[in-house]
């Protein structure tokens, strides 16, 4: 399993964060970017992300929890992105959008907030190259796992295997060393304030690891 480290809440100044990850052997930096309408909460505009984020060398996973995602993705598309992933309850042409992202030559993934089911996503499986989880109401950091969201990794899981799609799963949300071991199936974990708000990150994402 991999771990995509959110920096959405941490100890540390946001540059000194971003470093200390950089340091870590995590295999993504997990990049929230909210517009105030999606969720309550708003990240900072999209060229002030772009400039802090222009060096890093770790491969990005972008989540855009944004109701407009085609105003984001020639910014991003300039980055080390890895992954573009978008919210299935927002009104979008979603094959158009994903075309899209790959034509950058990026990954197209589709978020799940807890309430919505697998059924709404199922036609886009074949298309896409990751589905993220979200274990907690989007938007803010250190919330507790929402339980009944594991279910849908296992439902993911037989889809995948019936029709041999190639999609990762991701999982988002409540994540840490006690969390991580019932999620079986689950490709890419993403952790925030159990990784930043520590003092030892390498630590922490080795507990991640080992599970």
């Amino acid at each position: 399993m991999k771990v995509s480290v959110s920096f959405l809440k941490s100890k540390l100044p946001l540059k000194e964060t971003i470093s200390s990850i950089m340091e870590t052997d995590a295999d993504f930096l997990h990049v929230d970017i909210m517009d105030g309408v999606f969720v309550p909460a708003k990240s900072m505009p999209i060229d002030e992300i772009s400039e802090l984020l222009q060096d890093v060398a770790k491969p990005l996973d972008i989540h855009l929890m944004v109701e407009n995602p085609l105003e984001y993705i020639p910014k991003l598309a300039t980055l080390n992105t890895r992954y573009i992933t978008f919210h299935s309850e927002i009104n979008v042409d979603t094959l158009t959008l994903v075309s899209l992202i790959h034509q950058h030559g990026i990954r197209a993934g589709l978020a799940i907030n807890p309430m919505t089911p697998i059924s709404r996503i199922t036609p886009y499986l074949n298309f896409i190259d990751y589905v993220l989880i979200m274990g907690v109401n989007p938007g803010q950091g250190g919330q507790a796992i929402i339980d009944e969201t594991i279910s849908k990794i296992v439902e993911l899981d037989k889809i995948r295997n019936s029709y041999q799609y190639h999609f990762l799963i991701g999982f988002d949300g409540g994540v840490n060393s006690e969390s991580i071991t019932k999620l079986d199936g689950v490709d890419i974990a993403v952790a925030g304030s159990f990784i930043c708000m520590s003092d030892d990150y390498q630590h922490q994402i080795d507990l991640l690891k080992k599970k």
